[in-house]
Parts: C-alpha cells; sequence; structure tokens
C-alpha cells in the first residue's frame, strides 16, 4: 500500500490508543504451511487450486511477486487476529472462519511462494530462496499490515460486538486488496495465481456474510453497514455475493 495509506492507519490507530496491545500480547498457534509435500492443508484445498498450482509457470512481473508476498501477510493477518482475539472474546466466528477457511487460504499463497521460489519475510523483496520463517504469531514483514494487525486487535478485544466489526473490516480490506492484484494477475495472464486470488475473495465474500449475520444477531440492524469508512475502505458492501451457509468455513453464525 502506499504512504498515503500508512498515514490514513496512523490516524485511525490514534483514535483506538490501545496499539500495544496488539503485538505484545498476540501469540496464535499459527498453522504449518504444509510446505508443499501434500501433507499438510494443501490437501484440502479444491481441485482447481491444487490444479492451477500443480500446473505450467507463468511468467510474473514484479508487481505480481509482490501481490503473492502482500497476500501471504494479509492472510496470515486474518488468521492471527482471529485466534487472538477469540482467546479474550470467544465469538464463534473467529475461531471457526480462522481454523477452517484462513489456514486454507495462507497454505495457498504459501504453495505459490514455493512454486516461485519467493521469499516471504523481506517485502517486497522476494528475489531471494523461499523463505516463511519468523512470518506469524502477529509478526509480519509488511509494515502497514502489521500496523493494521495491531489496531484490529486492539479493537477487537474490546467487546463481542468489536470482535465481530474487526471481521468485517479484515475481510473487506482482503477483498479491495485482491481487487486490485486479481487486475494483475488477469493483465498478466496468470492463470495459476488468478485461481488462487479468486479462491481466496470467494473466501472472503462468505467470511463478510458471516460476520454481517453475526452483527445482527446482536441487534445492530445494519450489521457491517453500521461500521462509518475508515483506513480508506467504505465496509458496507450488499453487492458481495452470498452463499449459502457452510460454505468455506464460515458457519457458526450465532455469537457464542
Amino acid at each position: 500500500m502506499k504512504s498515503s495509506l500508512l498515514k490514513s492507519l496512523m490516524v485511525i490507530g490514534a483514535v483506538f490508543m490501545l496499539i500495544g496491545c496488539g503485538s505484545s500480547s498476540s501469540s496464535s498457534d499459527t498453522p504449518s504451511n504444509g510446505g508443499g509435500n501434500g501433507d499438510g492443508p494443501s490437501s484440502e484445498l479444491p481441485v482447481d487450486v491444487q490444479n492451477a498450482i500443480a500446473g505450467p509457470m507463468s511468467t510474473l512481473t514484479q508487481d505480481m511477486k509482490d501481490s503473492i508476498t502482500y497476500m501471504y501477510s494479509e492472510e496470515g493477518l486474518a488468521y492471527d487476529v482471529y485466534m487472538n482475539i477469540y482467546k479474550i472474546q470467544a465469538v464463534q466466528q473467529l475461531q471457526k472462519i480462522a481454523e477452517n477457511a484462513e489456514i486454507r487460504h495462507i497454505d495457498a499463497v504459501n504453495q505459490l511462494a514455493i512454486k516461485y521460489d519467493l521469499n516471504m519475510t523481506q517485502y517486497p523483496d522476494t528475489n531471494i530462496p523461499y523463505s516463511v520463517n519468523g512470518i506469524g504469531n502477529g509478526t509480519y514483514p509488511v509494515d502497514t499490515v502489521q500496523y493494521l494487525y495491531n489496531l484490529l486487535y486492539s479493537k477487537g478485544i474490546q467487546s463481542e460486538k468489536d470482535a465481530l466489526e474487526v471481521g468485517c473490516m479484515v475481510e473487506v480490506v482482503d477483498i479491495d486488496d485482491l481487487d486490485k492484484f486479481i487486475g494483475f494477475a488477469e493483465a498478466s495472464n496468470a492463470g495459476d495465481v488468478l485461481t488462487v486470488f479468486n479462491f481466496l475473495r470467494e473466501g472472503s465474500y462468505s467470511h463478510y456474510w458471516a460476520f454481517d449475520e453475526g452483527l445482527k444477531n446482536m441487534g445492530v440492524t445494519d450489521g457491517c453497514c453500521s461500521l462509518e469508512p475508515a483506513l480508506g475502505h467504505n465496509f458496507c458492501h450488499p453487492e458481495y455475493p452470498q452463499k449459502e451457509k457452510g460454505g468455506d468455513g464460515q458457519g457458526g453464525h450465532g455469537n457464542k
């Protein structure tokens, strides 16, 4: 993201006044990334995603390489922030989405990184041998992702409502970034990356609606649409596609 977004993040962070809580209190059981050997979560990826990852190499621009690196950190943020908030605010959506979906999203991006021998630890420098060492448990190489994690963790631990609102925010940020990166993949004719990113975005649509329903079940009539725009994002998206309940691990629409 650009420096202007980082500045807006800093402004919003001042409102919460609790940024320091995130990194000091975060300690999640970050999932194993499978390592490309078929023993990890990759075996649970949809067949089209597995086939895309196993298929021919695409010619990746630097923007495309950076987008894979960025999304590895951003999907890691989703898993970590949901699981760490869940330890304090036991909202079922957080745990179920993290353990049933975000773990697979992380693995899908990780398999792309392995395929293209990209280093995830030195964003935006991807052109050194593959590694994901040191990423996770609330720690990311992308400055804006790190700041966002701290900010959202600090908000989410305040109440069940805040936790659900954090879910709305995470999924919209993911979708907005994926919209941009999908455009890169389409322009580059990178079919394997496009398939993986579409998989991530479809999951984020489902998760958004799970958090929206959780808020409505608490009496927040407008659900995610009750959030004011922030961080450069609008969080009200009635146009997002909806699936039947239970898709991509978002089940459990009750709050507890």
